[in-house]
């Protein structure tokens, strides 16, 4: 995975059954019919361009694009044990301690669409809290995410036990359904490259994209991010643990008011702790995508997005099992800023020199570094 300067996959062919209903969509030999619906996950270490990609994706009128589902349904989103309906939607529409306790302190994060919309009826401050499918997800898709909210609660909670994938799946027919984009669906959520074993033991279907970005100017972000920043004093506190575990306990800490938020962000942190982080989580990542059959995985480099937006959206189209369409790949193009490329060159010397440090085996293992 990683080190080259773009995409990087086969052809990829589909078995003419549409994983979404278990049923044939008549491609076999000698007959017609519609093409699978395919689902693709991008996953990446949160800073990387994803949220971009994420925008660039909703422009195509075949693809439903999820922005930040799993990660808003994080902790808890791929139990597995089977759930009744109402138990996966009690899930989708239950609040995140962390996500309420950033909007009562007037700051939710970048990611979150939902507080800053006029008139949602939700709200992290009044104690029922923001539901985590409202968070980012429907947002991203409609102007309107209430009104899409209520009209998948008796769709999905109705229904009957099943495997947590299964209800997922039927999640992304609803919204394909209301909102369009049937040919393929693609979750996109940051800080994901850890679930990349999960998501496989749930969806044997899904292919993969890796986006990453060079890691000095990525760890750099994530320094100038609440949630990163939290992470990291927490790894302080905590040698030895995890980041999923650490992220999942931020949770609970968050829930309790008493806890000073203000004073873990005003911490200074260096910011070669965020290039350790960084490295840590691309060389994990790397190590599990390499367990993904090649044909379903692709990786791409948010650089060689901006530097050659028509080739490197033609060939993850054709990945994501649609069509590259030439009014799409001119509205996208439009969407992609180069302006932050490049930030850590503007460190001093000796504090971008041990940013670089901490972020090489990362880069070695993109290929980009000295082995």
């Amino acid at each position: 995975m990683g080190g080259t300067d773009g995409i990087d996959r086969d052809g990829l062919d589909t078995d003419g059954m549409d994983p979404y209903t278990g049923t044939d969509t008549g491609t076999a030999a000698g007959t017609t019919g519609p093409s699978p619906r395919t689902l693709t996950f991008v996953v990446g270490t949160g800073r990387c361009g994803s949220t971009a990609l994420s925008d660039v994706l909703r422009l195509h009128p075949d693809v439903l694009g999820l922005s930040e589902l799993i990660a808003s349904v994080e902790p808890g989103a791929l139990p597995e044990q089977p759930l009744t309906g109402e138990e996966f939607w009690q899930l989708l529409a239950s609040s995140r301690p962390f996500a309420d306790r950033m909007i009562r302190e007037g700051a939710p994060l970048p990611e979150h669409l939902y507080p800053r919309l006029p008139g949602g009826r939700f709200s992290g401050a009044d104690g029922g809290g923001v539901p985590a499918l409202c968070l980012t997800t429907l947002p991203h898709l409609t102007d309107d995410p209430d009104a899409l909210f209520d009209a998948l609660e008796p769709e999905l909670a109705g229904r009957g036990r099943a495997a947590v994938a299964d209800h997922y799946r039927a999640l992304f027919a609803a919204l394909a359904a209301r909102v369009g984009g049937g040919r393929a669906v693609v979750e996109r959520s940051g800080f994901s490259l850890a679930s990349v074993p999960r998501l496989r033991s749930h969806f044997p279907e899904a292919r993969f994209v890796h986006l990453y970005r060079d890691g000095p100017d990525c760890a750099l972000s994530m320094s100038r991010h609440a949630g990163f920043r939290l992470l990291r004093t927490a790894a302080q506190a905590e040698e030895g643990s995890g980041d999923q575990e650490l992220a999942a306990r931020l949770g609970t800490l968050m829930a309790d008011d008493s806890f000073d938020l203000r004073a873990v962000l005003d911490r200074p942190v260096p910011v070669e702790r965020f290039g350790e982080l960084w490295s840590a989580m691309v060389t994990e990542g790397v190590g599990s995508l390499g367990e993904v059959p090649a044909p379903l995985r692709a990786s791409l480099s948010y650089e060689s997005l901006l530097d050659e937006p028509e080739r490197e959206l033609t060939a993850l189209a054709r990945h994501i099992g649609v069509d590259p369409r030439p009014d799409w790949l001119k509205a996208a193009g439009a969407l992609l800023d180069g302006g932050r490329r490049g930030a850590a060159l503007a460190l001093p010397p000796d504090e971008r020199a041990r940013l670089s440090a901490s972020c090489a085996p990362g880069m070695r293992a993109l290929g980009l570094g000295p082995g």
